[in-house]
């Protein structure tokens, strides 16, 4: 069972609206679920993903951290209901959870929640509601890893253990580069997850192997030719790229090469030789591929599974990025084009703008249309643009989506023609601001019409430019 203690909005919620206009909505920006997992946090709940700027990661919460307590009750004596009520109920704005991980036994974390009006929407809800303005910088991508992980059938609890060391790596000793570039990418990924490197008696010894090949019985064929190119996220670049790789149900007699690496974690604390822990991938190829660049962008991916295992064969990984313009303006869900509230120190704060206030345009684009409305404009504003976007950018977000597409980029100036037009109704349209598809004269300023009373203001609001990006198991 998975739950999110966070806030998130599509364009269909955006039309089914909350049914208790006085009711609050709580952040504290993480999401878990209860573990059946006998190595990690059993009938616990496990945080799978910490989100950027929540009050969770400012208290110093972190991924796959075992909640042991709330408010000093224990969640074994808890229902999992009751659990979520708990973290989430709007009467209480402070909690305390303890947590377990590697580094910690019981880690006590007071965290204070964000909440705001049912009836408000940020612009992170916005950014997402209205994604397809910029899918470039806002989206969810599904990518899958051929692992296969395996852990010991005893009942072990992994946090017992505390330091690790190398064994001496097998592999083709003519690459002189990849032993060091498996361990220090290791050293990196497991001394963030609260483990630290012990020459001197280690609890756990990595012994990793390697090999990439021609394969001496490959085959070529049509079929496999035609395969759609494989993309995932390369973490050296920060970015999604096309691999050479050919898909985990493609047979092993079609691909040219064949490469291979694995990690095994083996206990020396309390069955001296046992394997706790491995991860193995065996990727099939059309095309050479640097063993120590597959190293450097997988193995952080590989130990996501570790200690939390989700996916013995083939993990899917989700790459959620969110990029837009920031004003701190909070809209009424009810009466889009109400001002509901305005974070405090924020742009449009300090510019002026108030709670109450009625925007009338934004960037010379008109506010006074119903949810409603803007939603079917919107749908109408993405098929009547389909003509600029880029084929060869196709992909499936997250959320089952297909046909997601970057815009074309030698339309740009037709596509900013299209965010103009009145019937479009692109007033949300400011939150890409900064791309020239949508604001061809890259003005960093953005101007709010405002009725305030009987007064009408003009208000310029500099925005910041925020962005967010996280990888989590699927």
């Amino acid at each position: 069972m998975r739950k999110i203690i966070s806030a998130a909005i599509l364009v269909n919620v955006l039309i089914a609206l909350p049914a208790q206009e006085s009711a609050m909505r709580c952040r504290l920006g993480f999401s878990y679920e209860f573990s059946n997992n006998k190595n990690w946090g059993k009938d616990r709940p496990v945080i799978m993903k910490v989100y950027p700027d929540s009050p969770a990661e400012r208290a110093g919460v972190r991924q796959n951290d075992i909640i042991e307590q709330i408010n000093s009750m224990k969640v074994t004596d808890i229902a999992m209901d009751d659990v979520d009520s708990l973290l989430t109920a709007s009467e209480d704005s402070h909690i305390v959870l303890t947590v377990r991980n590697f580094s910690d036994s019981a880690r006590v974390t007071p965290l204070t929640k964000e909440c705001y009006s049912n009836r408000s929407l940020n612009e992170s809800q916005l950014a997402t509601a209205f994604s397809m303005y910029s899918v470039e910088d806002t989206h969810d991508r599904l990518f899958v890893c051929p692992f296969v992980t395996v852990t010991t059938e005893e009942a072990t609890d992994f946090s017992q253990f505390k330091t690790f060391d190398f064994s001496v790596v097998e592999g083709d000793k003519s690459i002189s580069n990849i032993e060091s570039v498996i361990s220090e990418t290791l050293k990196a990924v497991l001394t963030k997850k609260g483990l630290s490197v012990s020459a001197l008696n280690p609890d756990i010894m990595i012994h990793t192997y390697y090999a990439f090949n021609r394969n001496p019985s490959f085959r070529k064929s049509r079929a496999t030719e035609e395969q759609a190119p494989v993309f995932r996220y390369d973490i050296t670049r920060d970015k999604v790229v096309k691999f050479p790789f050919y898909s985990s149900s493609t047979p092993e007699s079609e691909a040219e090469y064949v490469l291979q690496l694995g990690i095994r974690f083996i206990d020396r604390r309390f069955v001296p030789g046992r394997v706790l822990w491995e991860c193995e991938t065996n990727e099939l190829m059309s095309a050479p591929y640097s063993l120590e660049e597959y190293a450097a962008i997988h193995i952080p991916l590989m130990c996501m599974q570790f200690p939390y295992v989700k996916y013995n064969r083939n993990a899917q990984f989700i790459l959620s990025k969110k990029a837009y313009n920031y004003t701190g303006i909070n809209y009424n869900i009810y009466r889009i084009n109400e001002v509901i509230s305005v974070d405090s120190d924020s742009p449009a704060a300090k510019a002026g703008i108030l709670p109450r206030d009625i925007i009338e345009r934004i960037e010379g684009k008109r506010m006074d249309y119903t949810v409603p409305e803007f939603t079917a404009a919107y749908r109408q504003f993405i098929t009547n643009t389909l003509k600029y976007r880029d084929k060869d950018t196709r992909f499936t977000d997250a959320n089952g989506f297909v046909g997601r597409m970057f815009w074309d980029t030698f339309k740009y100036p037709r596509i900013a023609k299209d965010f103009e037009k009145d019937s479009n109704m692109t007033a949300f349209s400011y939150l890409y601001a900064f791309q020239p598809f949508v604001n061809p004269t890259r003005s960093t300023s953005c101007t709010f019409d405002i009725r305030r009373g009987g007064e009408r203001i003009r208000i310029v609001v500099r925005p910041v430019f925020y962005s967010e990006k996280t990888i989590e198991l699927n």
